[in-house]
């Protein structure tokens, strides 16, 4: 791995929060400070800094709350006003071991260029993720850091990544050409859907039944059928640049971060319709929720912030400042013995 100077230290803003797990870990990447960011969701404190490589974008948590991949985009600075992005493309994902709090290894995917989307198989032996660069979706055996798989999206900016509840399927957003990718992992089929201009966003309800795909150019959201891969329904975002989706976990409810209106906008998953607004600072794309669903965490990269919002009352409960450009984040639980 490459080594890295000092480390920014950010001040840290506090404010009163609901109670979560104390073991719980927050996991935040800054883009453009190159860094993981392990943080306290119950006090808000940054409890570690770590070094990555460069731009993080996306991060994934073993299911045993030991370990955690960061996929070195590259890339940075990509949407600050009047200043140009650094297009770098990254080749690695670092590996965090969540005990020791430190960076132990990292991951050459060679050929493979600008990783982004990635998640973690529920037993924990696999890794999935995009190589934006090359139109492929490549599976990791974790055991060896081999690739043991791979497919062709044949689609431009294979993006944001998400596998179906049972994992027989991976459903992959890809901006360029506006659509969403599905892979069948046990056929090896590989089907894509028109959605709209600059799919970007992209969940699965819990249940497994439909796929939301945020369509930041065109505005819209796209609520594909996951039985027979069919695009149902397209709403309107109700904001500029829609370009993350997320459940919470009880499915009921779907949250949209709007990073040109500098909101993020609650749909009923049933009705459709927005119940809500919650307005964040600027430019939100990052959204993670806690597990229990009480709290979502909305990350603001121009505002270099991470806004707190109480699900339930969908209010703004508090925030704090974890570097620069943060964007992806991912929860832990901490392994018994800390």
């Amino acid at each position: 791995m490459r080594g890295r100077g000092s480390l920014l230290v950010m001040p840290v803003v506090l404010a009163m929060t609901p109670p979560v797990a104390a073991a719980d870990l927050l996991i935040v990447l800054n883009k453009s400070g190159h860094e993981a960011v392990l943080v306290d969701p119950a006090t808000l404190e940054i409890v570690k800094r770590l070094p990555t490589g460069t731009g993080p974008h996306e991060a994934a948590v073993a299911p045993d709350g030991r370990t955690a991949y960061v996929a070195n985009y590259g890339a940075y600075r990509l949407f600050r006003e009047g200043e140009q992005p650094t297009l770098v493309r990254g080749h690695t994902l670092s590996v965090v071991d969540l005990v020791k709090r430190e960076v132990t290894d990292t991951l050459d995917l060679g050929e493979f260029l600008m990783p982004h989307g990635i998640w973690v198989s529920g037993d924990g032996t696999k890794l999935w993720v995009t190589s934006e660069a090359t139109q492929t979706v490549l599976e990791v055996d974790l055991a060896t850091g081999r690739i043991a798989n791979q497919w062709k999206t044949g689609q431009e900016v294979s993006h944001m990544l998400v596998p179906a509840p049972d994992e027989s399927k991976l459903y992959v957003a890809n901006i360029g050409s506006g659509s969403c990718t599905i892979i069948d992992r046990m056929s090896g089929e590989v089907t894509t859907v028109e959605t709209g201009k600059g799919a970007e966003g992209i969940d699965v309800s819990p249940d497994g039944g439909e796929v939301w795909v945020t369509n930041r150019a065109a505005g819209t959201i796209s609520i594909i059928d996951a039985k027979v891969n069919r695009v149902v329904e397209t709403l309107e975002a109700g904001g500029e640049f829609p370009i993350r989706a997320k459940f919470t976990p009880d499915g009921r409810e779907v949250w949209v971060s709007c990073m040109r209106s500098h909101a993020v906008h609650v749909f009923d998953a049933k009705t459709r319709k927005i119940v809500a607004k919650v307005a964040v600072k600027e430019n939100p794309i990052g959204i993670q929720m806690s597990p229990d669903g009480a709290q979502a965490f909305i990350a603001s990269t121009n505002a270099n912030h991470i806004t707190v919002v109480d699900v339930n009352k969908r209010e703004v409960t508090g925030g704090f400042s974890p570097g620069e450009e943060p964007d992806g984040m991912a929860w832990a639980q901490t392994p018994k013995g800390r």
